[in-house]
């Protein structure tokens, strides 16, 4: 295929569109632009290709030869575009929205909200794929994504959410009625450790504590560690959202809260249009928060 030789799209749909209507004023209401749009855009392109593609009888048009032969062509040609696009469509309609999150952002926060998503929009189908390292969205087939961090991420277009301030929480039965700590009591106690979040040893240097005198109980992700917290194996950091209801319950005790306006959840998604579906989904996870 030589690109360069063939004439602008534009063009060829104006030369078309007439053909196929019988005149300029009817291909442009079909269009959606104006009559002298059209004839402008035929008649460039008669000037490109060096031949004549209509004739005038009157007040009616008529094909040459040669135009006949150019509309037939793009009448199959336009015909395969418009059949594979409204196959892309229908395709994609039909599949579900598929978001990738963070696992303990999915079991605690989006969880117990989802079932008034699925009331208010049944026809919206949603695939959760929770996965805490960061993924490439178009490599895993995702739609949207929900991340933690400061919202700078290359190849993707990232939207603020909801704040996620970090905090130390404790079961009671490790504080023995206490509420609040000290350093020096922090470092004396355990503390649970997530060993797919580095970051964190960041974080409890920003207290002011030194992880390397702390005694840890390493669990390999967040939501085993949420569930040690819970059973008063040790000290632990985690986002404010996705404690709030322990804390509710009296299962969790906050002891001390990071003060990083920095960090968040961000909806990422990949550079270009958004699906209806995936707007539909933004719109309500922000009305939540």
């Amino acid at each position: 295929m030589d690109w360069r030789h063939l004439p602008p799209l534009t063009a060829l749909r104006a030369f078309a569109a007439t053909a196929r209507e019988g005149g300029f004023s009817a291909a442009a209401r079909k269009l959606n632009v104006t009559h002298a749009a059209v004839q402008q855009q035929v008649r460039g392109l008669e000037a490109e290709l060096g031949i004549s593609l209509l004739w005038r009888d009157g007040r009616s048009l008529h094909l040459t030869a040669e135009g006949e032969r150019l509309a037939a062509a793009l009448a199959d040609g336009f015909a395969i575009i418009q059949t594979a696009t409204e196959a892309l469509r229908a395709h994609h309609a039909e599949r579900p929205l598929t978001v990738t999150l963070p696992p303990a952002f999915a079991a605690e926060w989006l969880m117990p909200r989802l079932s008034k998503f699925w009331k208010r929009h049944p026809e919206i189908a949603l695939s959760l794929l929770p996965e805490q390292r960061v993924m490439n969205l178009r490599e895993i087939g995702a739609n949207l994504g929900i991340r933690f961090g400061n919202g700078h991420w290359p190849g993707v277009e990232a939207d603020y959410l909801t704040a996620a301030p970090q905090v130390v929480v404790a079961a009671p039965e490790l504080l023995g009625g206490r509420t609040r700590l000290s350093l020096r009591e922090m470092s004396m106690l355990p503390w649970i450790r997530e060993g797919d979040w580095p970051e964190q040893m960041q974080l409890l240097e920003s207290i002011g504590l030194k992880p390397a005198a702390l005694k840890f109980v390493d669990f390999p992700n967040e939501e085993l560690a949420l569930s040690a917290a819970r059973e008063g194996i040790g000290l632990h950091l985690e986002t404010e959202a996705l404690i709030a209801e322990d804390v509710k319950l009296g299962w969790l005790v906050r002891i001390h809260e990071l003060k990083d306006e920095s960090l968040g959840y961000y909806l990422i998604w990949p550079p270009g249009p958004l699906s209806p579906a995936a707007k539909t989904f933004i719109d309500w996870l922000k009305s939540e928060v």
